[in-house]
């Protein structure tokens, strides 16, 4: 694979949503990038960079346009194309592209893999089952409610093992509810074939912290903490999404914490991946519970997580380059990173309807009234004549940055009432817990 030039590079983002705006807002800041272009992007990356019409999990037509065009250096956004083998497309052309392969992206890919992963290496996670037949997951369903005891019901969760836009996962209330997402899965067709085989979890209780890390297969370097808000509705209720919203850093998430995640988590799904011949290099994303017995994985991710990626880059000072370089180059542990002592909150504004159906096409009006301090991240929206509308499920992530989460939190929520679009929706909670953990 050839190095990366010192300046003038053009670089590709693969991907169209939030976490794709705010990869190529940082990308931008690099003195080293000359040109920014994003497959497919959206309305508010069409502002900053080049957007070319192909697909993110078109990847010989994104292998083609970067040949053709004589990209630099490649930055995958989402889960499809990296699962798809675009990285082993990409080395194989040994054009320089940033994230896992196929088979060290399996970790996203399969909640079974990622499991099995653990419970060989003993890293943290809670106890589970994997089916593709009904009665036997009824009966790990059973096993559990008799594990606990009867005032305290049977909360568990439901997993469809593939990719589901992270919407496939059901936190059941009692054995009825656990059931019924079973069938609706292996049954119902609920996720398609991300639901042929499910996951069946134990509940933990605690509170839950996103921690994304770089790492060049050998090293991790991990980023400053986040809390993402997965439910639609404020208090945690209601069907979970893909992200209703962030903020960094999470009090809960401690040095101490750090250290032990460090030690027990990080490090060890490195070399285990290394040990099962998966060298991983890109982002690894952790999801984890901080219960009373200590932190526990609930999934990974093989990259960026989407709405963790605007808060967190709001505050990352080192040029973003420098760091993809020096995983490229196997040379992590010599790349120093540094840090905005800030806090920063990001708000999802979805459409009406969302996580289910919703329409699209709806106009947006305030988007050029942002306050200072302020990234309006697009996520699902178009240009249409002389409008930007609305095209998809989560349409933008407001992203403000402050000297405290509550005036962080104060300022994305001012930034948000300047904006409206027919239907909208948004939590009014966004930072609560942090707000309650430093008071």
């Amino acid at each position: 694979m050839r190095q990366l030039k010192a300046t003038g590079l053009k670089v590709l983002v693969v991907g169209g949503g939030g976490r794709e705006h705010a990869l190529v807002w940082k990308l931008k800041q690099s003195p080293r990038v000359a040109e920014v272009y994003c497959a497919p992007g959206n309305a508010g990356i069409a502002r900053i960079a080049h957007c070319v019409d192909i697909k993110a999990d078109d990847v010989t037509g994104i292998l083609t346009f970067a040949w053709e065009k004589r990209i630099d250096l490649t930055v995958v956004g989402p889960e499809a194309p990296l699962s798809a083998g675009i990285v082993d497309v990409f080395n194989d052309h040994e054009m320089p592209i940033f994230g896992p392969t196929k088979k060290a992206a399996e970790i996203e890919g399969s909640k079974a893999f990622a499991k099995d992963l653990m419970r060989k290496y003993d890293i943290p996670t809670a106890a589970y089952g994997v089916f593709t037949e009904i009665e036997p997951a009824f009966q790990f369903i059973d096993k559990l409610a008799a594990a606990r005891p009867v005032e305290a019901g049977c909360p568990c969760v439901v997993k469809a093992d593939g990719l589901a836009a992270g919407k496939g996962v059901i936190v059941a209330a009692d054995v009825a509810e656990a059931k019924e997402a079973v069938r609706s899965m292996l049954k119902g067709n609920a996720f398609g074939d991300a639901g042929r085989r499910v996951v069946i979890e134990e509940f933990l209780e605690g509170e839950e912290v996103s921690i994304l890390a770089f790492t060049d297969g050998d090293h991790v370097l991990p980023m400053v903490s986040a809390q993402d808000h997965k439910r639609i509705f404020d208090g945690d209720q209601g069907p979970n999404t893909g992200g209703m919203g962030a903020y960094s850093p999470a009090p809960v998430y401690t040095e101490a914490l750090a250290r032990e995640v460090e030690k027990t988590v990080l490090l060890p799904t490195i070399q285990a991946m290394k040990a099962e011949g998966r060298p991983y290099r890109g982002v690894l994303y952790a999801g984890l519970m901080v219960t009373a017995q200590g932190p526990k994985v609930l999934e990974y991710n093989a990259r960026f997580g989407d709405p963790e990626t605007q808060p967190v880059l709001m505050r990352m000072q080192t040029d973003l380059v420098d760091v993809i370089e020096a995983i490229l180059e196997n040379r992590l542990e010599e790349q120093p990173i540094e840090w905005s002592s800030d806090a920063t909150v990001c708000v999802v504004m979805a459409a009406g309807g969302y996580p289910g159906d919703y329409e699209k096409g709806k106009a947006i009006s305030g988007l050029d009234d942002a306050l200072p301090g302020v990234e309006v991240f697009h996520a699902g929206t178009a240009a249409k004549e002389d409008q930007i509308v609305t095209a998809g499920g989560r349409v933008l992530a407001v992203t403000a940055k402050g000297p405290t989460i509550g005036e962080a939190i104060d300022l994305a929520y001012r930034q948000v009432e300047r904006i409206h679009f027919d239907g909208l929706q948004f939590r009014r909670d966004i930072g609560r817990r942090a707000l309650e953990r430093l008071q």
